[in-house]
């Protein structure tokens, strides 16, 4: 995976401006803050961010993949102030689950998700080495 930065812009943080690879592609459904047997554990927006990030690994791992492999993310978020609120406990739980912020990714607020009480949601696409 190669992380593209044009001459002259700044880093920025949290996410790449754009990402190349090559390998087997996954791509990882929308994954909100319940468990493995949709049960929400919590309201709290960090706590179902926490939740979304550790489905998407799971998801990763059964095909073979590791969270470096993930080049591309969107966030689907319920209210962006609570998202920017819980930014540093998101941060935290990405370091741990997730590791390093080289994947290309967008946040978007929407009115409401499919599960009433979903407060985030996260796709992800991963390009698997073959």
């Amino acid at each position: 995976m190669e992380v593209i930065l044009p001459a002259g812009w700044p880093r920025p943080k949290g996410y790449a401006n754009g990402v190349v690879a090559s390998g087997r592609m996954l791509f990882i459904a929308g994954m909100i803050g319940w468990d493995a047997q949709g049960r929400f554990h919590s309201d709290d927006f960090a706590a179902q961010a926490r939740q979304a990030l550790q489905n998407v690994a799971e998801v990763l791992r059964e095909a073979g993949g590791r969270p470096e492999h993930i080049v591309r993310m969107t966030w689907y978020v319920t209210d962006k102030r609570e998202y920017l609120a819980a930014a540093k406990e998101i941060g935290a739980a990405f370091r741990e689950i997730i590791g390093a912020y080289n994947a290309a990714m967008s946040a978007v607020e929407v009115k409401a998700l499919m599960e009433d009480r979903a407060k985030v949601e996260i796709e992800a696409t991963a390009v698997l080495p073959q």
